[in-house]
């Protein structure tokens, strides 16, 4: 079909086409946090994120990566709910040259086993009291690495002290986590890491940036794989 007739229906605020820039994702948060530094990028809770922190906490992430081994095309999978530590890491991942991998925290051992040989990830960033879980699939997966956190860690003063006995009566358990070996805490790496720029070289239209799983109604999850010009095509197209 060479005519595109629905263009007709389109209401006069909408284009017919977009013009987008070829740069990554992650510049778009550099440039946020050039223009309005001291702005609020994120509010949890009644914690608010800068748009200043929320650059320097994920570049201090994406260092860290690197530290950890993390080249180019590597998969780091994020299994968090809807938290400032997600988008730390969401960033941070992309800023070092990694590929997201959005994994459901609700996922049981067996899909999340399934997802993490699947997608190939090398890391995974989760929350405390999925860690038990996360331990029993690691010799089934690539994962060599795993970063943890905790909803206390970016709730202000004094729900960071009441949350841990909300969580241990809400979900029955209170699980500790220690910064060694190959486990290390989310606090311990954005206190211990530095803020330094990070320039990958990449591809606008052929290098990944996110893989995003399916619900799997049909079969075993796929994933979709984007691009940094799929991602912002698609991001223009909903603001549009």
């Amino acid at each position: 079909m060479t005519e595109k007739v629905w263009l007709s229906k389109y209401p006069k605020e909408i284009p017919h086409s977009l013009t987008y820039e070829k740069v990554p994702v992650q510049r778009f948060l550099t440039r946020a946090y050039e223009k309005y530094p001291s702005k609020v990028a994120i509010h949890f809770t009644g914690r608010d994120v800068t748009y200043k922190e929320l650059y320097e906490s994920s570049l201090k992430f994406a260092n860290y990566l690197l530290r950890l081994g993390v080249e180019k095309g590597d998969r780091v999978a994020i299994m968090l709910p809807n938290c400032p530590q997600a988008v730390i890491a969401y960033y941070g991942i992309l800023y070092a040259g990694g590929i997201v991998v959005q994994t459901n925290p609700l996922y049981t051992e067996r899909e999340l086993q399934y997802q993490m040989a699947d997608s190939g990830s090398k890391i995974i960033v989760s929350m405390d009291i999925l860690y038990p879980r996360i331990t029993k699939v690691l010799k089934e997966t690539n994962i060599e690495n795993v970063i943890i956190t905790a909803i206390k860690d970016y709730l202000p003063f004094p729900k960071n002290l009441v949350y841990p006995f909300i969580q241990k009566k809400q979900y029955g358990v209170s699980v500790k986590v220690e910064h060694k070996g190959l486990t290390h805490l989310f606090t311990e790496i954005l206190r211990t890491s530095e803020a330094l720029p990070i320039e990958v070289p990449f591809d606008f239209e052929e290098d990944l940036a996110l893989i995003q799983y399916t619900g799997g109604t049909t079969g075993s999850p796929k994933g979709v794989m984007l691009t940094h010009k799929n991602l912002i095509a698609n991001t223009m197209m909903c603001d549009a």
